[in-house]
């Protein structure tokens, strides 16, 4: 609905990350935290007294908001979501969006039907560092861009694999970044879903590698963006920025002689540094208001989940 002052909104699941989406809400000005839900009624009971509300079934939940985010496995977010854009709730779904493509559509020309925001939970999107990355490449002549994601098995519910759980976030930044048609995608890893690498060749030129593992003891999370003149690295953890660039080279007089110098400059732009998750949920409530198009179009997140489907069959990682 636009027009709305203070968004009643929910979670539904509020589990690691369900509970910031809760944390948030309740600090927003311009939302009321109605209540929570989750299958365990202990933990809704323990982030509902938290947060000052209620937990609630899913059902009377889905009653009582305007908005909803739905943060619960990847194998339940077609159900839930065909739920509350039918109730007419406006649906923010944590990446990654839907494991079924086709289903996806559906809830789309759901979303479109009822007049429902829709937006998909990138949260890498709102990260202030890439931000400041999309502005800069808007004037570079890409040649690579590559990533890396990194860090150590998870003890939490999910069977996505690494290119479904991490390399999406990536696949997503990749493909926003380059203006260009995928050629061509090889994709190689592990049989158990833990380790993946991909290598992608756009039509334009540019050529893409990411990375993603549960096997790392040391936990990364980098992106790097490369055209002739300059190197751009983010690291998405400090949220920095660092471009490399090479100075004009020179011929300088010495004592008897001349000496070639060759200079590389690194300058670190501003970045305003903000917490990824409060920028993604302040941009939903916005399109909620407004009534206008999310940041992050589930149409964009179906091509995210496309492009791992296509990478998870070359890898034959045996997640379903």
């Amino acid at each position: 609905m636009s027009g709305i002052d203070t968004v009643d909104v929910g979670v539904i699941g509020v589990g690691t990350m369900g509970i910031n989406h809760a944390r948030i809400y309740d600090e927003f000005n311009s939302t009321r935290l109605v209540g929570v839900a989750d299958t365990d009624a202990a933990r809704a009971s323990e982030v509902a007294d938290r947060y000052d509300t209620r937990p609630m079934s899913q059902s009377a939940l889905v009653d009582a908001v305007d908005a909803v985010s739905v943060v619960v496995p990847t194998r339940h977010h077609a159900r839930i979501a065909r739920e509350t854009i039918q109730a007419g709730v406006h649906t923010l779904v944590e990446k990654p969006f839907v494991r079924d493509p086709e289903v996806g559509r559906e809830l789309m020309a759901l979303a479109d039907e009822r007049d429902v925001v829709l937006q998909v939970g990138h949260i890498e999107r709102f990260n202030p560092a890439v931000s400041a990355v999309m502005d800069i490449t808007e004037e570079m002549d890409l040649v690579s861009v590559s990533a890396n994601r990194l860090g150590p098995p998870v003890d939490r519910d999910g069977n996505d694999g690494v290119v479904m759980d991490l390399m999406i976030h990536d696949i997503d930044i990749l493909l926003t970044l380059v203006d260009a048609a995928v050629e061509s995608v090889s994709a190689t890893g592990t049989d158990d879903g833990r380790y993946g690498t991909a290598q992608f060749a756009f039509e334009n030129g540019v050529v893409g590698t990411l990375t993603a593992s549960r096997v790392n003891q040391k936990r990364a999370r980098t992106l790097d963006v490369a055209d002739p003149e300059q190197l751009v690295e983010v690291d998405y953890f400090d949220q920095s920025v660092r471009i490399h660039r090479q100075a004009d080279p020179s011929y300088e007089p010495t004592n008897g002689g001349v000496t070639y110098r060759n200079e590389r400059v690194t300058e670190h732009p501003f970045v305003d540094t903000r917490e990824p998750l409060k920028c993604e949920l302040e941009a939903f409530v916005t399109a909620v208001n407004n009534g206008t198009e999310p940041r992050v179009t589930p149409r964009e997140a179906l091509r995210a989940v496309e492009m791992a489907h296509t990478i998870r069959d070359q890898i034959g990682d045996g997640q379903p």
